[in-house]
């Protein structure tokens, strides 16, 4: 066991980007081997939309965007939190699974349309549990009314021997259309002079829980842990992802267009170079860190750049858009109760990320996806 005293990261928790992105490169290469077989039917993909969040198909008049996503480990907080307090958390957990799929679509420029489910079971029994399932059903119809989307349907199935004994495995697919054409963000029109805005996150979102939970296993009370702020530290976890289609929807209904828009989740503010022009991005102002960030910065002993380039650490969304709609993007998603910042702008120069007050660089080596 990692002792307390001891730094705790990413990689200790068995999650080695340095391992998995690899296999995700050569797949995306692939796949775009298959990019052709859409002539057949007299379409074609964009592209462009190659390695980004969601996968983009020109079918004549628009475009149609798609997404397919799995929730993670985050299951395994709520099923430990469910034992602890006997309170079901999976009205929560339905919302951060639809958000992985959803947050992902939109960085293409996408409405979403349909979302389908994903459910599977290590065996018939997980879904005896009434409670448990009739949360996880209301989460998810009431994500989709949020975002406005129909729940087409899904898989439920039970696999033992694959998934655990008692646990879940959930994911989601969702597919949106770009209408006008005009709404298509794939970084064609990002450049120099583009400001940076940053919406805030929730908590720790969906991303980095598998640190979180090798956390637990050395704190005093585990989940039940006060993180300072009267909440526990299971509770501050559990905090539903944002859902920031309603922001973009509404952006789009002003004639504002994201040049790119970045979804803040695995590999951190590193994913804020994702797109493969050479650029800079400097950050001039950092978002106030969600209370469960602080924390887990804190009790796993991570300095500013292991911190920032893990987990969002306030940001669960990036657009970049033209200096002179910054503002109305930020009153835009405040109006919508998303607090946002103008956190920086693009430059001319190294594909690298700069966060000025941190004093922490990250360079084009550190974000290998495509």
């Amino acid at each position: 066991m990692t002792q307390p005293n001891t730094p705790l990261t990413y990689d200790q928790a068995g999650v080695n980007y340095d391992l998995i992105d690899p296999l995700k490169v050569a797949a995306q290469r692939a796949a775009a081997e298959t990019g052709a077989n859409l002539a057949a039917h007299g379409f074609s993909e964009m592209a462009a939309s190659r390695g980004e969040s969601a996968y983009v198909a020109d079918v004549g008049p628009f475009y149609l965007a798609s997404i397919v996503e799995c929730l993670g480990t985050k299951t395994l907080v709520a099923d430990e939190m469910a034992q602890l307090t006997g309170k079901s958390y999976y009205d929560s957990i339905a919302q951060d699974t639809i958000a992985m799929a959803v947050n992902d679509l939109i960085t293409v420029g996408a409405t979403p349309l349909v979302v389908q489910a994903y459910w599977a079971a290590g065996g018939s029994d997980w879904f005896g549990d009434k409670v448990r399932a009739n949360a996880l059903v209301a989460g998810w119809k009431k994500a989709c009314d949020t975002c406005q989307v129909a729940w087409g349907g899904g898989e439920t199935p039970a696999l033992a021997g694959i998934v655990a004994d008692g646990r879940v495995d959930l994911a989601a697919s969702c597919t949106g259309i770009i209408n006008p054409k005009s709404r298509l963000s794939v970084g064609d029109k990002l450049g120099a002079g583009d400001a940076i805005v940053l919406l805030a996150s929730s908590g720790i979102h969906a991303n980095g829980l598998s640190l979180a939970r090798k956390l637990a296993e050395r704190l005093p009370k585990g989940y039940l842990t006060d993180i300072g702020n009267g909440q526990s530290y299971g509770e501050a976890l559990l905090a539903p992802t944002v859902l920031y289609s309603p922001v973009t929807e509404a952006l789009a209904k002003e004639g504002i267009v994201a040049h790119y828009c970045a979804n803040v989740t695995g590999h951190g503010w590193r994913k804020l170079l994702r797109h493969p022009k050479t650029l800079t991005y400097r950050i001039t102002a950092v978002p106030e860190k969600t209370p469960v960030l602080a924390f887990m910065q804190k009790e796993c002993q991570l300095d500013d750049h292991e911190a920032y380039g893990t987990l969002n650490m306030g940001a669960g969304f990036a657009l970049y858009v033209a200096p002179e709609h910054a503002q109305r993007v930020v009153e835009v998603s405040e109006s919508l109760g998303i607090p946002a910042m103008v956190a920086g702008r693009v430059e001319e120069g190294p594909k690298q990320v700069i966060i000025e007050p941190l004093n922490v660089v990250y360079g084009a080596e550190e974000l290998q996806l495509r």
